[in-house]
């Protein structure tokens, strides 16, 4: 019955560790207060990116004037070249959520003719493997030219959100965990007795 106890409360350890990380995910509004906008340049928004650590399970959120913008994930060869008549995956609508659901470089640009090449529309984020508080490295590309920053292998995650609203809001809500936390507590203290 003792090993069945220690087994339990190791358990519950394991579930609530795994719900406390979860509740370290955070939102980050690319550009800030400027928003995602073809006339602060591409050097803004790595100067932003920099300025920010992104971890796993962080939310993007691209804010910009409905119809005068859109924003996707896209791979760095595209990136590079500011290509974007391949992209099918374009957000149009505002604001626009992607989770960083993996570690590597993501890529984002606005798919509208000239926004990228002109107006320096792109950002490229760097989510490290590890889960240290050095700011990601980023390179600010002048327009037109290619950052240095290093790849991972640059093709967008299958998973990245295609539709408004398909990435749900960050699993680190403390919502759940608020929720959760009392009956985890419960739980331990019943095993205990």
């Amino acid at each position: 019955m003792s090993h069945l106890k220690n087994m339990s409360i190791i358990l519950v350890i394991a579930f609530v560790a795994t719900i406390v990380e979860r509740t370290d995910a955070v939102d980050h509004t690319v550009g800030d207060t400027t928003g995602w906008t073809n006339s602060a340049g591409a050097k803004f928004y790595s100067d932003w990116a920099s300025n920010n650590t992104f971890k796993q399970n962080d939310v993007l959120v691209f804010n910009f004037v409905a119809g005068g913008h859109s924003v996707a994930e896209i791979n760095k060869a595209d990136f590079d070249n500011c290509n974007v008549n391949s992209t099918t995956n374009a957000i149009t609508t505002t604001p626009a959520r992607f989770t960083l659901n993996r570690t590597g470089d993501f890529y984002f640009t606005c798919t509208f003719p000239t926004h990228c090449q002109t107006g320096g529309q792109k950002l490229t984020v760097k989510v490290p493997a590890s889960s240290s508080s050095t700011p990601p490295s980023a390179t600010p590309p002048s327009s037109g030219t290619t950052p240095t920053s290093p790849t991972s292998g640059g093709t967008p995650s299958p998973s990245s959100p295609t539709q408004p609203g398909a990435t749900p809001p960050s699993p680190g809500s403390a919502t759940a965990l608020v929720a959760t936390f009392p009956t985890l507590i419960a739980l331990v203290i019943n095993l205990l007795l």
